[in-house]
């Protein structure tokens, strides 16, 4: 249900500065900025050591904006979580389970619904849906896109249903295209959806920023190293996929080490906090900055080295966090706030939405952020949330999965596959060490319940809980609650 604004920027205290109350635009125009593969803590201003004095623009958004400190995406995939984004539905809902699934055109999103309230639309940037396809999709006036994964340097796009070839780093030319739709469209509410393809690999950076970093001592997380003690405790998956290419060992099918890879991406983000300062200011010379509402945020998180892996697709708390910002002066103030609640890719369309006064359809499982960006802490929020991964044939290499993420806990279970369940205490245990499950593992004689081969009393309680609440979660939003943990007859959970 989306209530009004201005319901929700009344009343009580809530986080960090009194609640933000203002008289607001009746329809401020949005920007949303979408990154690929950001994760969460790679911003100066959230203390990454490399990037103290590297990312002002970020960092203005986190000091003067509103930042979501415990932000998640339901599915750590490119195309999935993409369309959570748009539709403010889980992966079971909308059906994008891999990277080039398309997002059938019956669902509703939030782009379609601003353009049929009198919104110009326009989208710049990464689509990856729908296979090799860049067509122009439903709900936008304006198209720049590209085929796939696209280029970094001199990409092919899709303008408007011509192919043109650019000169140029796709990042520098997404934004220039941007910036010219808001001069062009100032006088009149519009979404502007910048979809960038950075920093995806292989990294390739800005040339001036080429050089950055060098000599520099590259952090390596206490889980990267090869440890049998963690390998007893964790899924035999794991272990054989640190060897691939989504792996320390196997690193992106490349010969350069991991150093070299890590000091590429910290580049390449600086092209991207480039990109927001130049957003910034187009909507500040455009006198918009004060009633535009700007949300930064990435598709997924990425890995560097936790538990032996590089990339996302799992669910460990590095590949599922991302990076949630929000800033209009009009809507939240300009004192900056922290909120600790729990926010989704879901929310993304309902919080949009809400901010433009249009209705979000019953259907959207998300809700809007605007209450607890303005300083509201709404008593029945959530407190958990699904995780979905479907198994690619592309990259074998992560199994499906599906878990349940709490305040305290991660439950992880792998549908399909003889192995052992995950269960970590984030309080006790925020690296995901110590697998409190490791004894159930799945075998050929396993019968019945894994829940059944725990041997501590206290754990099997707390896994029977979780997986009541998982069943829940699923049954609510039209999924399948078998999935929270019961064997099939073949010793194999049933997806």
């Amino acid at each position: 249900m989306t209530l009004s604004r201005r319901s929700l920027l009344a009343g009580a205290a809530g986080l960090g500065p009194a609640p933000f109350v203002r008289t607001q635009p009746a329809r401020p125009s949005i920007v949303l900025i979408v990154t690929d593969d950001h994760r969460y803590n790679f911003i100066g201003a959230l203390g990454h050591p490399w990037l103290a004095a590297h990312t002002p623009h970020l960092d203005r958004l986190v000091h003067r904006g509103v930042h979501f400190r415990n932000a998640f995406v339901t599915s750590s995939l490119c195309s999935p979580s993409r369309a959570t984004i748009l539709t403010g539905l889980y992966m079971h809902a909308h059906r994008v389970e891999v990277n080039f699934s398309a997002l059938d055109a019956k669902f509703e999103t939030f782009p379609k619904l601003l353009q049929r309230n009198g919104y110009r639309t326009g989208f710049f940037g990464k689509w990856h849906m729908g296979g090799a396809s860049d067509a122009p999709q439903p709900g936008f006036d304006h198209w720049l896109s590209f085929r796939g994964q696209g280029e970094y340097q001199d990409p092919e796009v899709n303008l408007n249903g011509e192919r043109r070839r650019l000169k140029g780093n796709m990042t520098g030319l997404l934004t220039e295209a941007a910036v010219r739709f808001i001069r062009e469209n100032a006088r009149r509410p519009f979404l502007l959806y910048l979809s960038h393809k950075a920093v995806h690999a292989p990294f390739q950076p800005l040339e001036r920023h080429a050089r950055l970093f060098e000599g520099l001592a590259v952090p390596r997380p206490a889980t990267m190293a090869y440890k049998e003690e963690f390998y007893r405790q964790w899924p035999e998956w794991v272990h054989r996929r640190r060897f691939t290419r989504h792996g320390v060992d196997g690193m992106l099918a490349s010969d350069e080490p991991f150093e070299v890879h890590y000091r590429r991406y910290c580049q390449c983000l600086l092209g991207i906090d480039d990109s927001v300062g130049e957003l910034l200011a187009a909507l500040e010379e455009s006198r918009l900055l004060e009633d535009t509402l700007v949300l930064y945020m990435s598709d997924n998180g990425y890995m560097w080295g936790e538990h032996g892996l590089v990339d996302k697709r799992a669910m460990y708390e590095a590949s599922i966090r991302v990076p949630l910002l929000a800033h209009c002066p009009a809507l939240f103030g300009t004192s900056g706030r922290a909120v600790e609640q729990m926010a989704l890719n879901l929310d993304i369309a309902p919080t949009i939405l809400d901010a433009a006064g249009v209705a979000a359809p019953p259907a959207m499982q998300g809700r809007s952020l605007v209450p607890l960006a303005a300083g509201r802490r709404p008593e029945d929020w959530r407190t958990e949330f699904l995780y979905e991964y479907a198994w690619e044939q592309d990259f074998p290499y992560t199994p499906n999965i599906i878990g349940l993420r709490t305040e305290t806990h991660s439950l992880m279970h792998y549908p399909g596959i003889w192995d052992i369940p995950e269960l970590y205490d984030l309080r006790a245990d925020p690296d995901q060490v110590r697998n409190l499950v490791a004894e159930a593992r799945i075998g050929a004689r396993m019968r019945g319940r894994y829940v059944n081969h725990i041997r501590d009393p206290e754990t099997r309680r707390l896994v029977e809980t979780l997986q009541e609440r998982m069943a829940r979660l699923l049954a609510a939003t039209g999924g399948d609650p078998r999935l929270a943990g019961q064997l099939t007859e073949d010793h194999k959970y049933a997806y």
